[in-house]
């Protein structure tokens, strides 16, 4: 038979099973909270990068490069046809005013000026020559002139003796006709004479102004040779710095052929490209802001070139400090066009997170964990993003790519 256990025996069985069954909860607990461990996703805190949503201005911006250019710039032309015979200066060498860059060789224009001068000379000595001759001419007419004078005269005077003889019954009617016609022929022929000396006249005077609209010309040419000659040396006329020149000795360079550049360092702009999906956004006189480096350079739209070249849009930017210490030819840069601009929302730095992110949502810090809050995303520049609603001034925000991440609702942080 069994004996029945005592009360103290009882007891100590009742504490063994509560024991067991409390190790049993507890092993359970551990084993939940361990596979809730594994399965839960989790990230490291060190590698998580934040910041604080604030309160402040948001200026929108499309992002474009850009590059550093002198503001100004000198191109040197050819005055003459010349053969390239020495470089004096070269590339990235500081000229001052009146430095010579170039020595062209004059001949070819030497040659043009000789002749120009023998053909000033001829059309001088023909000059000559044609009132010589005019003179000649003028000297035989005024002969025949003084002949035809007494000729006239002399039978001025035998008309009158004809008449006087048939007066006085001494002579016919038929002497005095032809006295009269005699007289009437010589008359004529003066004055034809006459008009022949002043035709000649008239004439010398209106070969002497062709011939004198020559002279000039020529002497206007040979002026201007004479003047390119001079500037066969091709020196400067501003300080500046050489950026391009043409240094192929022995070549030929025609009358207005770019030889040399010659940039003005004291002054910058910036040569900006952007896709001409953005044209549209592009506006002269619009606000741009240039970074270089860490500093931010304000400026303006100067003008936008109407051409598209491979679907890239180029526009120049004036800078409102076109001078500052940073500023060096071929220095490439960022450049911010300003679209729009907001003022006391709120705001959190830019970063990776906004520029993958698909979904309207951030993840807030909430002790070691990430919570998924739902926003709108507003306006953005390379600083900052505005976050409209779900946030609240001092909210830590995550803003590393969580591209990953951004179907979960919560994550945990690891330390």
């Amino acid at each position: 038979m069994d004996r029945e256990l005592s009360a103290s025996a009882k007891q100590a069985r009742t504490r063994k099973r509560i024991w067991q069954i409390g190790l049993a909860a507890a092993l359970v607990v551990v084993a939940v909270l361990g596979f809730r461990t594994l399965i839960s996703p989790s990230l490291s805190r060190e590698k998580v990068r934040t910041a604080v949503v604030e309160r402040g201005a948001v200026v929108a911006t499309l992002s474009a490069s850009g590059v550093v250019v002198p503001e100004h710039e000198q191109v040197i032309t050819s005055p003459i046809q010349a053969r390239i015979e020495q470089v004096v200066h070269n590339i990235g060498e500081q000229v001052l005013p009146g430095d010579q860059i170039l020595l062209l060789d004059k001949a070819y224009t030497q040659l043009a000026y000789d002749k120009l001068k023998d053909e000033q000379q001829l059309n001088q000595h023909k000059k000559v020559q044609m009132r010589l001759n005019l003179q000649k001419t003028l000297n035989t007419l005024q002969s025949q002139l003084s002949i035809k004078q007494m000729r006239v005269k002399s039978l001025e005077a035998e008309l009158e003796d004809e008449k006087y003889l048939l007066q006085i019954g001494g002579g016919t009617q038929e002497k005095v006709k032809q006295a009269e016609l005699n007289l009437k022929i010589a008359q004529q022929e003066l004055n034809q004479l006459n008009h022949e000396i002043a035709s000649e006249r008239e004439l010398l005077i209106a070969d002497e102004q062709e011939l004198g609209f020559t002279l000039a010309m020529q002497g206007r040419s040979i002026e201007e040779l004479q003047r390119k000659m001079e500037q066969a040396e091709v020196r400067t006329a501003k300080p500046g710095v050489i950026t391009w020149v043409k240094n192929e000795i022995g070549s030929t360079v025609n009358a207005g052929d770019i030889v040399a550049r010659l940039a003005d360092l004291s002054s910058f702009k910036v040569q900006a490209t952007i896709s001409d999906t953005y044209a549209g956004q592009l506006k002269t006189g619009g606000s741009v802001t240039v970074r270089v480096n860490d500093t931010d350079l304000r400026g303006t739209i100067a003008s936008v070139k109407p051409s598209v070249e491979n679907g890239i849009v180029t526009f120049f930017i004036a800078l409102d400090e076109k001078s500052h210490q940073l500023l060096r030819p071929n220095l490439r840069v960022d450049v911010y066009v300003t679209t729009a601009s907001k003022d006391n929302v709120l705001r959190v730095k830019n970063g990776p997170y906004f520029q993958r992110a698909s979904a309207q949502q951030v993840f807030i810090i909430r002790d070691d964990e990430a919570i998924r809050q739902a926003t709108r995303i507003g306006v953005s520049n390379a600083d900052f993003v505005e976050l409209e609603g779900g946030v609240q001034p001092g909210d830590e925000v995550i803003i590393t790519d969580m591209q990953d991440y951004q179907h979960m609702n919560k994550i945990r942080l690891k330390k």
